[in-house]
């Protein structure tokens, strides 16, 4: 993977609890706002740990009120959750992480003001179940966000995957203009368009809703956990014959993970998968992303044009095309 490695490491105090806090100069990219829209976190020690590790890193952190709620599975009410997204547009930070992922906002898509979220100016950022919430910011405004790291799946564990941490920090910091990584069996592809996708299940999850984007000469990227290559392969084939592979310019996978094969399969496995959709969808597919469910993953800008070429064993991702 390539992408200046500028990271810089402070020692900050431990994070901060919003109690509605008025919004004031803004923070700027260095500030992050946490909010919990999806899964409750299991483990408060882990959230301020992760706070901790933020600050460490030169972040300044607050966490909503209710970031530490919990209502059946999730992090609160969908109330107290769509109360928290609110107060996340009217804080001082110009970051927004959510804490974890999990499951929940599916639910919540229908009641958020996506003008007033893409209007706020700040940066949203989460994974896997976040998808939901990245791809409605961009079918219902066209405005980009970020997905990459969660504050206590990347940063409350034993410890923390520098390269995902400073490639979060290059991210934010608009510094990453490029993002190399190995893919050997690569389809060649050199081309442009806009950034898209996410967590497999959930981009199928929003077909047919007003939370799809509409996405034409897209680069598609997609990822997943604990989904068997036969879902994998029937949730792509969902996209294929909803016409949404077809009209892309690269798809573009990342990490499928903790699945477990059996005698059923009979050498039927994911890269069978991969040749299906390479003789079926007849779009160029780059394996190989640094993103998933891993330690290791990278902070990409849904909704953001960029260049996408392979050679010789080799994906780059141009990020930033101001200096290309």
């Amino acid at each position: 993977m390539a992408g200046k490695k500028e990271s810089q490491h402070k020692h900050g105090p431990s994070c901060t609890h919003d109690h509605h806090e008025p919004a004031g100069k803004p923070a700027g990219k260095r500030g992050i706002y946490l909010i919990s829209p999806s899964g409750a976190v299991r483990n408060p020690a882990e959230l301020e740990l992760a706070c901790q590790r933020l600050e460490e890193r030169g972040f300044t952190t607050s966490v909503d009120r209710t970031a530490l709620a919990v209502h059946e599975r999730f992090a609160g009410t969908d109330k107290q959750r769509l109360a928290a997204i609110q107060r996340s547009l009217k804080q001082k930070h110009g970051l927004v992480m959510a804490t974890r992922g999990g499951y929940g906002l599916s639910r919540l898509l229908p009641q958020i003001d996506w003008k007033a979220v893409a209007d706020s100016g700040k940066i949203f950022v989460g994974h896997s179940d976040f998808t939901a919430f990245n791809l409605a910011l961009l079918a219902q405004t066209g405005a980009e966000s970020l997905t990459g790291p969660a504050a206590v799946t990347d940063f409350g564990g034993k410890s923390v995957d520098e390269l995902t941490a400073d490639l979060f920090g290059e991210a934010v910091r608009g510094e990453l203009e490029v993002l190399g990584f190995e893919s050997p069996d690569a389809d060649p592809v050199d081309a442009r368009g806009v950034l898209w996708g996410g967590n497999l299940a959930m981009v199928v999850s929003l077909l047919g809703t007003p939370y799809f984007p509409k996405v034409k000469g897209g680069i598609l990227f997609l990822e997943d956990v604990a989904e068997h290559p036969f879902r994998i392969e029937r949730m792509l084939a969902q996209l294929w014959q909803a016409g949404v592979l077809q009209r892309q310019k690269a798809i573009v996978l990342g990490r499928f993970t903790d699945y477990r094969l059996s005698a059923v399969d009979n050498g039927y496995d994911l890269d069978a998968v991969v040749r299906w959709l390479r003789a079926t969808v007849k779009v160029p597919v780059v394996t190989g992303l640094p993103y998933g469910h891993v330690k290791v993953k990278a902070t990409l800008p849904v909704g953001r044009k960029v260049g996408i070429a392979t050679e010789d064993g080799m994906a780059h991702l141009v990020l930033d095309e101001h200096t290309h």
